[in-house]
């Protein structure tokens, strides 16, 4: 029996989403942006050293090939990265109407998006005076701080102090469909953060708005404030069956690391592991050796896009490139006969770009285990059925196997 391990590299987009004119950050729409292909250009260029040095280097992720599926899907010149792939590559694109985390990840797990989410505009206040009183009375406080767009390192810069000194949770949003709500861990406290965002959504989930997140942050005016690894995404579950639960009905072990738990809502999973990158990372190295056979992995990196793309940190997100490329070289080392890895992303965040938000981009398709060859550019609902097809379990969906 074969193993599958999905592995989604957040917001690892390679260009040339066909419908990149109807996704904007601010008033710019996101034709041309190109995450990987502007990070390379940018290290080839001397214009990414700050903590790392000179062209980008990803040997095993551009022997899988992905400086080829980056040409594919755009065109575009790819310094460093022009191997001949020995893997099997392609390329994929989104369908559904958003480039957030939920409209991604359901996408590749077989379900594309079947409504509109709901966007808070960019206003202040940008919430319904009823919401924010909701969110008020969920706290136990008079009111709530932010009620605004922002960053959210950004946000807890500017109002910690006062979140300390009133008590008051920090609320904002972003391009996103998302309620994101910041606070101490100490002060305010996790358990009461978390319940907060409990209480909330169900209401934020009936307007489709796509997740809640609670935001925990510790530090203090003087020394600065840092968010923490304690986030937690309480997201609309799935209208219909995905991947995870397409194997845990057949009796497959499913395994989740990182936000997977919570982008799904635990439907269909086992087990989660969740942590930094590099503790994920661990926790992947670890069920190479220990997952069950027929078992599926379904992995999420993050920090590609939450300390790097949104920040618009080209160097960072290069040394995270970087990184995670010689992390994975080792693990796939160590695959048995019969298993699978496929890399691919959810959308792109292009830290060359304007703006803080996404980028609706095509994404790669990188297999280890299956062989060399193209798979072309095929849809994200094609990458949830190829799964399938390799672990024997029936698919539903739209999406057709490439393998």
């Amino acid at each position: 029996m074969t193993r599958a391990f999905l592995v989604v590299m957040d917001s690892v987009g390679i260009g040339g989403a066909p419908d990149a004119d109807h996704f904007f950050n601010g008033t710019v729409p996101d034709t041309g942006a190109n995450t990987l292909a502007h990070i390379a250009q940018a290290c080839a260029d001397g214009r990414a050293e700050d903590g790392r040095s000179g062209p980008l280097h990803l040997p095993h992720l551009d022997a899988l090939g992905l400086g080829a599926a980056t040409r594919l899907a755009s065109g575009a010149d790819t310094p460093g990265l022009r191997a001949e792939p020995t893997g099997l590559w392609g390329c994929a694109r989104e369908h559904s109407p958003g480039k957030d985390t939920p409209s991604g990840h359901w996408e590749l797990a077989g379900l594309p998006v079947p409504w509109d989410w709901h966007y808070f505009p960019d206003t202040q206040p940008a919430f319904p005076a009823d919401l924010s009183r909701a969110a008020a009375e969920a706290a136990g406080t008079d009111g709530i701080l932010g009620d605004c767009h922002a960053s959210g390192t950004a946000i807890i810069a500017d109002l910690g102090a006062e979140h300390l000194r009133t008590g008051w949770p920090i609320c904002y949003t972003s391009a996103d469909s998302v309620f994101q709500i910041a606070a101490h861990e100490e002060h305010f406290g996790l358990d009461r953060l978390l319940e907060m965002c409990r209480t909330l959504a169900p209401r934020l989930h009936e307007m489709k708005v796509g997740r809640v997140i609670a935001r925990p942050f510790v530090g203090t005016p003087e020394q600065g404030f840092t968010r923490t690894t304690n986030r937690k995404d309480f997201a609309i579950p799935p209208p219909a069956p995905v991947l995870t639960n397409w194997a845990q009905d057949v009796g497959r072990r499913v395994h989740a690391v990182g936000k997977i738990g919570d982008i799904f809502s635990m439907q269909g999973i086992d087990a989660l592991r969740k942590g930094s990158d590099a503790e994920l990372m661990r926790h992947l190295s670890d069920l190479v050796d220990e997952a069950e056979e027929g078992s599926l992995t379904f992995a999420n990196f993050v920090e590609f896009d939450s300390l790097y793309g949104h920040r618009r940190d080209i160097s960072g997100y290069a040394s995270a490139l970087e990184w995670f490329d010689r992390e994975i070289g080792a693990i796939i080392a160590r695959l048995r006969p019969g298993d699978m890895v496929l890399l691919t992303a959810d959308h792109g965040n292009d830290p060359s770009w304007i703006g803080t938000d996404h980028t609706r981009e095509q994404v790669p398709v990188l297999i280890a285990g299956r062989g060399a060859g193209q798979v072309g550019a095929v849809n994200f609902t094609d990458i949830a059925a190829s799964i399938a097809h390799h672990l024997n379990i029936p698919a539903q969906g739209p999406g057709r196997s490439f393998l």
